[in-house]
């Protein structure tokens, strides 16, 4: 693949709703540049973007793909995404790496969630954006309806250069606003100009918003616009451009993937209007000694190099997917990883288009590739001159929302499960993982539940390791609310060498998460040399309540009598003695369970506030704030305990379309309520009695 120079790359990304047709508008794209020699379907499982297996298998992109495709003088590359919300680290991945991002809005369902988080997420970091409405080869579809749905949603930004003529709900021509020109398009996708059609006064309507929007952009051209003067077609080119490149123009085209209409007009309209990365891939970053550092996308520049994507296969090993932001990053250099310190031996240098790789010697400023069996090198590293050290700020990536316990089929895989999840959440930044030693389960946290169904599956297709999905058990605890005296004694006297251990302990309840253990002994009753064994005969017991098993806390115990035999007493007599009194002491000290708390901040759509505070209810959470956050949006702060919450993330998407999003944070103990003990209590009895 040939080199191309910064200011002839155009690094955009396609996102919005899932089924919307991105990797069709993607197939279109690179069949229609020649790229691809066929025109693949989802339906199939023949595109060039959607071919990892579970792709295939469920119809629909789970992660980032890149797929590079040349129009004319100029390179394009596309970064497919996922629309599905719970592959939505896939999409965060795409924006990072681009200029510029490409929206699609079906014809069909118009106006949706996903195209809200889309523009919303371009917005937040800076990124020109454009729509394509798809599907307009569908009867059901309404450019015109859906048009107004984004005007309506996005403001007076929207602005259409590309419209359909419809006659008996059926596209007749497609007319280009800015060439003013009407086209037809043959089976063979071929474009073929027209006679424009009589519109009425709809398109004058269009054209004067675009002229509007255009005299916006500059003082010449808002002088001419009000001198009642025409724009010449050069002058309507730039004043969009320069509108889009400032985010005061979001240009909409329409077009249908599947008979290729209005591709080539999307494809002219991404290299004239979409800034380039000369223009728009520079980034703020950190030199060596922390002070903010602009980089400029120039290939004569020092290196600096961000990897904003990562797959570990286990057959072709490690892929690092670099956009190279100044400078040119060839396989012979060693740069300098910013994050670890360390320099970088590099290897082959490959352009990828879907799963197809080509070599090269060198991935230029602007431009994207991969590197491969970089073994240290992961998602969000800076790579840089050794002469001029730069960090690049890590993109952050959505927080896991939903943990589920993994259990493998296979006794003994627990070590291959650990390996393999940490080679995937290399790939996949929005999974995280724990082995959680006092429940002994490994507990794995995605987005959702087709997230966490597709690590299991790569699990066993990738890495060979069965495993089930079951709900994590919650960390209970035990405390006491009395205080009692009790005796514990423990005599093994039949003959020769024996057993004597005696001790009188006070159990009462106190604010700690360990034992406190103190002594009151008077008159040698238990020898100080024996004081060690008693605490260390508690702190063996503590491990396990005797209500359901559960560690105890806040739990003090202070040894104030007993007695010993100067020949029989012994470390381990008194071990006894303790352990003894302990569980006589603490069935009457009113011994209770305590639940985790859990701290959440839940960012909601206005209108559903109502459903979420009524769901937390339910959930025997307390609500303790709210507050509007702008945007239509508002977060609600409230705690609830831990074991109500497992299945929160997926009500919560229900409840808001997809909307709504939130964050828990563990914050304390509290008592359960006594009508939940006794169901919790013989939970644990049956748990216990399994293993």
């Amino acid at each position: 693949m040939r080199q191309y120079l910064e200011e002839n790359i155009r690094n955009v990304v396609l996102a919005g709703h899932g089924s919307s047709g991105k990797t069709s508008l993607a197939e279109a794209m690179l069949y229609m540049s020649g790229s691809s020699e066929r025109f693949g379907k989802v339906e199939d499982g023949t595109t060039v973007c959607d071919f990892d297996p579970e792709e295939i298998k469920r119809k629909a992109s789970v992660s980032s793909t890149v797929a590079p495709l040349p129009w004319g003088s100029t390179k394009i590359n596309l970064l497919d995404t996922p629309g599905l919300f719970d592959f939505a680290g896939g999409m965060y991945e795409g924006v990072c790496a681009a200029e510029s991002v490409l929206i699609t809005v079906s014809g069909k369902s118009g106006l949706t969630v996903g195209v809200e988080k889309a523009y919303k997420l371009a917005v937040e970091q800076n990124k020109a954006r454009m729509f394509f409405i798809t599907k307009l080869d569908r009867e059901s579809a309404d450019f015109y309806k859906v048009l107004e749905e984004l005007k309506s949603k996005f403001g007076p930004s929207v602005c259409p250069i590309v419209v359909p003529y419809v006659e008996n709900r059926q596209v007749v021509c497609y007319i280009n606003l800015i060439d003013m020109k009407a086209y037809t398009y043959d089976e063979g996708a071929n474009a073929k100009e027209c006679p424009m059609p009589d519109t009425g006064h709809r398109l004058d309507g269009l054209i004067a918003a675009i002229s509007e929007a255009v005299a916006e952009t500059d003082e010449a051209l808002f002088e001419k616009y009000f001198s009642g003067e025409a724009f010449t077609r050069e002058e309507i080119l730039a004043g969009i451009r320069q509108g889009v490149k400032t985010n005061a123009i979001t240009p909409v085209l329409c077009g249908s993937s599947f008979t290729l209409a209005g591709v080539d007009m999307l494809l002219d309209a991404m290299v004239n209007l979409l800034p380039s990365a000369k223009e728009a891939a520079g980034v703020t970053a950190e030199d060596k000694d922390g002070n903010p550092v602009e980089i400029a996308c120039d290939q004569n520049g020092p290196l600096a190099a961000y990897v904003f994507k990562t797959v570990a296969d286990p057959f072709v090993g490690k892929m690092s997917f670099i956009k190279v932001i100044s400078g040119r990053l060839s396989s012979d250099m060693s740069p300098i990883n910013a994050t670890t310190g360390e320099p970088e031996r590099m290897g082959k240098l490959v352009y990828v288009r879907g799963k197809k790789q080509e070599d090269t010697s060198a991935i230029c400023a602007g431009d994207i590739g991969v590197a491969t069996k970089l073994v240290s090198v992961k998602t969000g590293d800076t790579l840089c001159d050794p002469k001029n050290i730069v960090k690049i700020e890590p993109y952050k990536f959505p927080n896991a929302c939903l943990s589920m316990a993994i259990k493998p089929k296979s006794k003994g895989d627990e070590g291959k499960i650990s390996q393999a999840i940490t080679r995937l959440m290399e790939e996949d930044p929005t999974i995280t993982y724990e082995n959680n030693v006092e429940t002994h389960q490994q507990i794995i946290s995605g987005l959702g539940e087709q997230h966490l169904d597709v690590i299991v599956s790569k699990l066993k297709n990738k890495f060979g390791v069965e495993v089930t999905l079951e709900d994590p058990i919650i960390p209970y605890r035990e405390t006491i609310r009395k205080k009692v005296k009790v005796e514990g004694k423990h005599k093994k006297q039949t003959g020769g060498h024996g057993q004597f251990g005696h001790v009188w302990i006070e159990f009462e309840p106190c604010d700690s998460d360990d034992l406190i253990f103190e002594e009151n002994v008077f008159g040698g009753a238990v020898p100080k040399g024996f004081f060690p064994a008693v605490e260390k005969g508690l702190r063996d017991c503590i491990k396990k309540g005797t209500l359901a098993g559960y560690p105890v806390v806040g739990l003090k115990a202070t040894l104030t009598d007993g007695s010993y035999h100067p020949v029989d007493s012994s470390e381990m007599a008194f071990k006894m003695a303790a352990t003894l009194a302990y569980k006589a002491g603490m069935p009457q000290a009113s011994p209770v369970l305590l639940e985790p708390i859990v701290s959440l901040k839940i960012y909601v759509p206005d209108n559903n506030t109502g459903d979420i505070i009524g769901e937390m209810n339910k959930r025997r959470g307390r609500i303790l704030g709210m507050n509007p956050i702008g945007d239509g949006m508002q977060e609600i702060e409230g705690e609830a305990p831990m074991a109500e919450m497992h299945d929160f993330a997926t009500v919560l998407r229900s409840i808001t379309q997809g909307r709504g999003n939130f964050i828990s944070n563990f914050e304390r103990y509290e008592q359960v309520p006594s009508n939940l003990e006794a169901d919790i209590i013989e939970a644990a009895k049956a748990l216990n009695a399994d293993e």
